[in-house]
């Protein structure tokens, strides 16, 4: 390069200094911070607009009014809400508790009533208690002398009137010698003779009116015995209705006695003594159930295993089927206690996400429930079968409760994605909410596809909060898709991704990680490595003045720092166990840089770093593969040639660049339509491509560096090669702010150093984006050194003075550019291009063409 160059650089282009390359964090300014002093809203640090509208959401009981927490993964959704919602739980009234219990008039549509807190298990157990007990009594009772005597009279007595009626008829049929004999068919009578039955063939030997006097009275005789036979179905009923009568006398009391002792447990609650009265009749009138159970009971072999045999089924008839109880809010493994130590799926751990399993002491409060797999079933219950003799039956003891029964009365917690995947659960969730009622249904019965004969539990009154976790795209598709979406969910909560960097924000920063640290058993982390993953959450955020929410990420690097500390033999965490977990996460997943930059290294794509080309320049891409982004140069090309003023994208004609990108391309045109030679047509063809680019390429963020090469093609003036450029353009030739700068910078900077840093290397960002440097240690330091350099530009004209090394040129009085300056020899190139043209078209009409085109 010339000493032009270095005069241009020294005389308003120099280099950012180093202290604008990374804000660091003073570990002194951290001083004194106490992680005692931790507030329990720590994981809504930084969002005042979210707390507002969970505070909101949570505290109106408007229907409707539910939430949608909507953000990045790792901004503390669900732990802050849970935090929250927990926190005001705490002091709520306990919910009520909802039971089933048999419908003894339609067995089919089970009962469902409210009972207060606490007083579903008591119920529950005391009718546990009421059939144990009477499982013995009633069995006992029936082997009892007292029963027996009055059985066995009673017996006696029906046999005694069957004789006497069996008598009468027997002692006429001896007086007029006719015998009675039982047949498989009933009774048939024949004349006897002297003691003997007569044979058909004698009996027809008699005198006729013999026979007839016989037939007459045999007719007579069946007569007198049907009319006995026809009394035994009344005698029978009326030994039944005397032995039901000695059962209820015997049994009535008794039963009566055990359901009065439930009676007094639950006197004020009127539910529960309709029910009894309701058992009472079905126990006196199913005596045989227990003695049937009592049957089966002894001829089961004994249990070796202390494992009680179970109950005949029978007499689940009696059972209470507690829904929501204390023991359904807390104690179901694997389904919705109140959120313990695992993060919501699909969100990454965060502080505040660490928290002890319930230990279900009873009611503490509203619940709020935390559903993990929301499926149909899991969210508004169930009706199981039992395979029982090789068929499968159900009673109302196998409904089984869904998330919103755990809820009621309470907040419930969803992840919106989780939902939305699971067949029917969306749909089930808005009925529910619409109708203000819990109605299990199943789903194949629902979908037509089961014909069997099912349970119509009743209907559960709903008075839940919802709460939706989920991203901004979820959030605003519903709300376009779903007309129900508004009406059900009214309120938004939604979480910022970052938050301004102050010395009181950092010191939050620092309290938080404090507080995780000390919750998760890690080591102390003294100033040093705060101050290290403040900075770090900087760069998370992507700009120097900003501390990223996505705290999920930072949390990740300080268990990981952790655990170098362990490994270096350190009993707490310094600054030097996190910048070794920041390396070694990069290092993790650096294969794919490491490919592309050994590529570059090797000549096999072509990246210059050195010298000066006409036309050419170095561009800047972020790759992204996962959850690593890095920074990539690319060459791009430009030429320029006679022609009507068409600037070509090689890239859009092949349909590999995106809409944004040929948008930048398209500025070009307008900048140098504006710029240039205004008195002539821009009569110029020229092309822009980005070389060994195999795949697809959008973003204006390159248009700032097509600009340079064409103006480089165009005034012949080659640019240095020691520079990469960054930073998008408008039609006034301002460079604007562009995306991943950090990532970019970097990568060039790795090119250079792999290859060897000359001192002169350097990148081009648009100085709208230094407030978002936070560039790694190993950079700052090269350039604090004078062997890298960053220069942040305003406009094109500053940049093309530093690639080109000569001045840019601004126009005189007389609106003419310095014949020596950049744009004095694009303008002058342009010129001659509109006079080529026009010679052109004078010829064509010379020789001949009639052509009134427009030159």
């Amino acid at each position: 390069m010339t000493g032009e160059n270095d005069d241009i650089r020294e005389g308003g282009h120099r280099p950012l200094d180093a202290e604008r390359l990374r804000r660091v964090t003073d570990p002194a300014s951290l001083e004194g911070i106490d992680a005692a002093g931790r507030t329990a809203a720590a994981g809504l640090i930084g969002q005042p607009r979210a707390y507002d509208a969970i505070r909101f959401g949570s505290g109106t009981r408007a229907p409707g009014f539910n939430l949608f927490a909507m953000g990045l993964p790792g901004t503390g959704r669900h732990s802050a809400i849970r935090a929250f919602l927990e926190a005001q739980a705490a002091d709520a009234r306990p919910p009520d508790d909802w039971v089933y219990v048999n419908n003894f008039d339609d067995p089919g549509k089970p009962r469902a009533f409210c009972l207060p807190s606490g007083a579903g298990m008591r119920f529950r157990a005391a009718m546990d208690d009421l059939i144990a007990d009477l499982g013995v009594t009633i069995p006992a009772l029936f082997e009892s002398d007292e029963y027996k005597a009055r059985r066995g009279a009673l017996d006696q007595e029906f046999e005694e009137q069957q004789e006497t009626a069996f008598a009468e008829v027997n002692k006429a049929a001896q007086e007029k010698s006719i015998a009675i004999m039982r047949t498989p068919v009933g009774f048939a009578f024949a004349p006897k003779r002297e003691g003997e039955v007569v044979k058909p063939e004698e009996f027809g030997e008699l005198p006729e009116a013999e026979r007839d006097r016989i037939q007459a009275d045999i007719k007579a005789l069946q007569e007198a015995m049907k009319q006995v036979l026809q009394q035994m179905p009344r005698l029978e009923k009326a030994r039944r209705d005397g032995i039901r009568k000695i059962n209820n006398e015997l049994v009535g009391g008794t039963v009566e006695a055990a359901i009065g002792e439930v009676r007094g447990q639950f006197h004020d609650m009127p539910a529960i003594q309709d029910h009894l009265d309701a058992v009472a009749r079905d126990l006196v009138g199913n005596l045989k159930i227990f003695l049937e159970a009592a049957a089966t009971a002894a001829e089961a072999p004994v249990p070796t295993n202390g494992v009680p045999a179970e109950r005949e089924p029978k007499l689940h008839r009696y059972a209470v089927n507690v829904i929501v109880g204390d023991h359904e809010r807390d104690h179901r493994p694997g389904e919705g206690r109140k959120p313990g130590p695992k993060q919501a799926p699909g969100e990454k751990q965060e502080p505040g996400e660490q928290q002890e399993p319930e230990t279900g002491e009873g009611a503490r409060g509203a619940p709020v429930i935390w559903e993990p797999n929301p499926t149909y079933g899991n969210l508004v219950g169930r009706v199981e079968q039992a395979s029982r003799m090789g068929a499968l039956t159900t009673d109302f003891t196998l409904i089984r409760p869904g998330a919103l029964h755990r809820a009621n009365g309470g907040a419930l917690i969803l992840n919106a994605r989780d939902l939305l995947l699971q067949p029917f659960a969306w749909d089930a969730l808005k009925r529910s909410l619409r109708s203000g009622a819990i109605t299990i249904t199943p789903l194949g019965e629902q979908l037509n596809l089961l014909s069997t004969i099912s349970l119509e539990p009743d209907p559960i009154p709903l008075d839940v909060k919802v709460v939706l976790i989920g991203d901004r795209t979820t959030y605003y598709l519903l709300l376009r898709l779903d007309p129900d979406f508004p009406d059900l969910f009214k309120v938004q909560a939604d979480f910022d991704d970052d938050f301004a960097r102050s010395p009181d924000n950092a010191a939050l920063y620092a309290t938080l990680l404090m507080d995780l640290a000390a919750r998760e058993g890690l080591r102390p982390v003294d100033n040093g490595a705060l101050a290290r993953m403040i900075d770090e959450t900087a760069r998370f955020a992507g700009d120097s003045q900003k501390l990223s929410l996505q705290v999920g990420q930072v949390a990740d690097i300080l268990r990981e720092a952790d655990y170098w500390a362990g490994e270096s033999g350190r009993d707490g965490i310094t600054a030097a166990d996190v910048a070794r977990a920041v390396d070694q996460r990069r290092h993790r997943g650096d294969r794919i840089r490491l490919r592309m930059q050994e590529a570059i290294t090797r000549d096999i794509v072509l990246i210059e770093t050195d010298g000066a080309v006409v036309g050419q320049v170095n561009g800047l891409a972020v790759l992204q593969f996962g959850g690593q982004s890095f920074g990539r140069p690319s060459r791009i090309t430009a030429s320029a040639r006679l022609g009507t003023g068409r600037v070509i994208d090689i890239e859009r004609e092949v349909e590999l660049g995106g809409p944004l990108h040929s948008k930048g391309v398209l500025i070009l045109s307008g900048f140098l339509a504006a710029h240039y030679a205004l008195d002539v047509p821009v009569s110029l063809s020229a092309s822009l491509v980005f070389e060994q680019s195999y795949g697809g390429i959008d973003g204006d963020s390159a248009s700032s560096a097509e600009l340079y090469a064409l103006l480089s093609a165009l005034s012949e003036v080659p640019l240095d090669q020691s520079f990469a450029v960054t930073g998008s353009v408008n039609q006034l030739g301002q460079v604007q702010a562009i995306g991943g700068v950090n990532e970019k910078v970097e990568g060039f900077y790795d090119i250079c150093a792999a290859r060897g840093l000359t001192g002169r290397q350097g990148v081009l960002i648009p100085a709208a984006n230094v407030v978002h440097l936070m560039l790694r240690e190993d950079v700052v330091e090269a350039c604090s050194a004078g062997r890298f350099a960053v220069h942040a530009v305003h406009s094109i004209d500053q940049g093309i003075e530093i690639l080109t090394g000569r001045t840019a040129g601004s126009r005189d009085g007389a609106g003419r550019f310095p014949p020596d300056s950049v744009n004095g020899l694009v303008e002058a190139r342009l010129r001659s291009f509109a006079e080529m043209r026009r010679g052109f078209a004078r010829k064509e009409v010379g020789e001949g063409h009639d052509d009134d085109r427009p030159i």
